[in-house]
């Protein structure tokens, strides 16, 4: 058996008759920085959902750590219209809530920013940190889960002490500039304890220095937490700065695979980002 922190097998997503995501197999290992790339509507977002239990593919698997954590097959109308492959191998239907998904270690962010609106930076993330806590709404009531309580706003100002947010905790989050709102939603991604954090276009909207921060503050969290990093981005200078594989897929299919210096002289990939002469 293979040990890989993720993996994705033979992963298709169809909405009616249209395949976003057509039997995608790839993987992330532990303590890699692994990025997905591709044109606008390649399916990227779309593989993201189907391993956070957003989507429920209509085929294939997701393993986290070797245990299936996602699996399902073409059912009821969609076994007479799937025109993916592999129709017959996965029999089991696995489909946790993405919530369930984030207490097994994995945490992601947006490629539209996605905080409380209404909430202060710090509240954003206490919020998320409760996704761990044991008391309940009898000990809730008789306050006798202070101390838990007490380390989860610990916890939360010690994410936003990472980000460089503590000073801004008591601001309302969508007060802040845009690109301070991205490491307020990965300060609380980081504050559900995850080992694998999924980043969803996370330079989107930056300038290069900022891209350039960001990629080097990617590469710090990871070292700090001791995460795995899948990302998906379109600031190809980030992506290969940092990256330690790439993956590359086009209208839903894996076009290509390797490193950053084999990415880069792909020609399908040039292709794919540049079009061909027809002649």
């Amino acid at each position: 058996m293979t040990n890989h922190e993720l993996e994705l097998k033979n992963i298709t997503m169809q909405f009616g008759g249209v395949v976003a995501v057509d039997n995608l197999s790839m993987y992330v290992d532990s303590g890699e920085i692994v990025a997905l790339i591709g044109p606008n509507g390649a399916g990227k977002t779309t593989a993201f959902n189907c391993v956070t239990g957003v989507y429920k593919p209509t085929n294939g698997q997701v393993l986290y750590r070797n245990s299936v954590i996602v699996s399902n097959h073409p059912q009821g109308k969609m076994a007479a219209l799937y025109a993916g492959q592999d129709a017959g191998i996965y029999k089991e239907t696995v489909e946790p809530t993405p919530d369930k998904i984030t207490k097994l270690g994995l945490a992601r962010t947006f490629q539209n920013i996605r905080l409380f609106k209404t909430q202060t930076v710090f509240e954003n993330v206490l919020i998320a940190t409760h996704l761990h806590r044991t008391s309940n709404l009898l000990t809730a009531a008789l306050h006798l889960n202070y101390k838990e309580e007490r380390k989860l706003r610990e916890l939360a100002l010690e994410m936003l002490r990472v980000v460089g947010l503590e000073d801004l905790k008591n601001e309302i989050a969508t007060s802040l500039p845009y690109g301070k709102q991205r490491r307020l939603e990965i300060a609380r991604a980081l504050a559900t304890k995850p080992k694998l954090l999924l980043l969803d276009e996370p330079a989107a909207g930056m300038n290069p220095q900022e891209s350039d921060d960001l990629a080097q503050f990617i590469v710090s969290i990871k070292q700090k937490f001791n995460l795995s990093v899948f990302l998906i981005e379109h600031h190809m200078d980030l992506v290969m700065d940092i990256s330690d594989r790439i993956y590359v897929i086009d209208f839903g299919k894996l076009i290509a695979h390797g490193t950053p210096g084999q990415i880069q002289d792909n020609p399908d990939v040039i292709a794919a980002y540049l079009g061909v002469d027809e002649q």
